[in-house]
């Protein structure tokens, strides 16, 4: 969840403060962006300037073939003089397309079909102009660019003799049409592949941080407390930096673990010790019987005390040791709660208390049946001590929005506001209406380990009409 921005940010450790950067996802991107379009520009920059030049190229190679088929054509013509240059005559004049002209072995022009506006100058050959611009061989003695008029020719030979020469010349404005078509084109095709890779970049920033937003998720779910197991990737350090946390994660476990049930232990252990110690030293002095049959059985009774909370500490730091389901199978809710209910039918006959069951057949969860059934007995045992003799207690299994609710209402006292934070905390008891004596205290954390081996969890709370309401929460099938 993301801090309020009205909320001031918290000194983070060494004097500093915490603030947010730039997610390393968006800055994955931005570098791609920048550097691919800088290089996509670059790249293309060249593409575009070079499209005019390939172009005409492409025509200067054409018009060269077309003037070696026009001298071959005028040579094939009457000899003698300037009489080959009326077989050019015979060409349809078009002078805005393409342009025909002949000259004689002097380089002067004999004719031209545009409309004979050049006939008689002298072209001075090789002609130079126009630069790489223009053609890759425009140094050729056939090639040259005068003006905004590429010129090719080609000699005219007649029995072996050059008579002459016939050229083609062509407006290099008539090609620009061409040439911005082209570069639309690519300009498209260039948007098209830079739109893929935005989406390729994007999918790569994606995939490079993913794994480690998952990392994070799994170490704030660590840091609450939450079940959680280290995201799998198939990215060597990924896997390794979350294989690491997950040891680190258990070795801190452990060793808080290891504190707290010392210290948790060592508590519940002193009371019953000192009882037995005392009970102990009192018997050393001869005393009525009446009163040695007493203390002795304050022993036995404190002896069963700790054995029980020894009991109950291995199962429940057995529990606590698992990291998933042993033998998990499909269970019929129903019939655990039957069960259940039906382990402690002498207790509640001894005590005439009224017990309604609604359990149906058809929810049922993923689970071990041994852990479920065990967790519903701790609530059903524990709402039939604070229950007074003669009351009801009514345990139904409902359903909503995919999540199984077993839910045990006694008719008792309720849970004091001051115990409602505290109810599921190891060793944590309230005394029993009855005898004012108090259990282990582990049975209520024992079933909320297996709600959360489940993927469930446990809730107790008053009921609005008196007495208390616990809860077992399990994800149907």
């Amino acid at each position: 969840m993301k801090p309020d921005p009205a909320t001031p940010v918290a000194p983070a450790p060494g004097g500093g403060r915490l603030r947010q950067g730039v997610r390393i996802r968006t800055a994955i991107f931005g570098v791609y962006v920048a550097a691919s379009a800088l290089g996509f520009a670059v790249l293309m920059a060249f593409v575009l300037q070079d499209v005019q030049r390939r172009y005409v190229e492409a025509m200067r190679r054409t018009m060269g073939d077309t003037g070696a088929f026009l001298a071959t054509f005028a040579g094939d013509g009457p000899a003698g003089g300037d009489a080959w240059t009326r077989r050019l005559a015979m060409l349809p004049p078009d002078s805005k397309l393409l342009r025909v002209f002949a000259g004689d072995p002097a380089d002067r022009v004999l004719f031209d079909s545009a409309g004979g506006r050049e006939v008689g100058q002298t072209y001075l050959w090789p002609m130079t102009g126009g630069g790489r611009a223009a053609s890759e061989d425009y140094t050729l003695n056939n090639v040259a660019l005068v003006g905004d008029e590429l010129r090719v020719r080609a000699p005219v030979r007649q029995g072996g003799v050059v008579v002459g020469w016939v050229g083609v010349g062509r407006p290099v404005d008539s090609v620009a049409e061409g040439v911005s078509h082209a570069r639309l084109r690519l300009v498209g095709i260039a948007l098209g592949i830079a739109a893929v890779m935005v989406a390729a970049g994007w999918w790569i920033a994606y995939k490079l941080t993913h794994s480690l937003e998952r990392l994070t998720a799994y170490a704030q779910a660590v840091r609450d407390g939450l079940p959680a197991a280290p995201p799998s990737s198939r990215a060597r350090e990924i896997a390794a930096l979350g294989q690491a946390f997950e040891e680190m994660r258990v070795a801190l476990e452990g060793k808080k673990y290891v504190e707290q049930y010392t210290q948790s232990l060592t508590h519940e252990l002193k009371a019953p010790l000192t009882v037995i110690r005392g009970a102990a030293e009192l018997l050393q002095e001869n005393m009525p019987p009446e009163d040695r049959a007493r203390f002795l059985g304050h022993l036995r009774a404190e002896s069963d005390r700790i054995q029980q909370i020894v009991d109950r500490m291995l199962q429940l730091s057995a529990l606590e040791a698992r990291r998933g389901l042993d033998a998990a199978e499909r269970v019929g809710l129903g019939g655990v709660v039957r069960d259940a209910a039906g382990a402690l039918r002498p207790l509640w006959a001894a005590r005439r208390l009224d017990v309604r069951v609604t359990a149906p057949d058809g929810p049922c969860a993923r689970g071990e049946r041994f852990l479920l059934v065990q967790a519903v007995t701790n609530l059903l045992q524990n709402a039939l001590e604070f229950t007074p003799e003669g009351g009801v207690i009514e345990a139904r299994l409902e359903t909503a929005a995919g999540v199984a609710h077993i839910i045990i209402d006694d008719s008792g006292p309720g849970v004091p506001d001051f115990a409602t934070e505290r109810i599921f905390e190891r060793f944590y008891s309230l005394p029993r209406p009855d005898s004012g004596r108090k259990s282990t205290g582990l049975g209520l954390s024992f079933v909320r380990e297996i709600a959360l081996l489940h993927g469930g969890g446990a809730s107790v709370a008053n009921r609005p009409g008196g007495g208390a309401r616990a809860t077992l929460r399990l994800p149907l099938l």
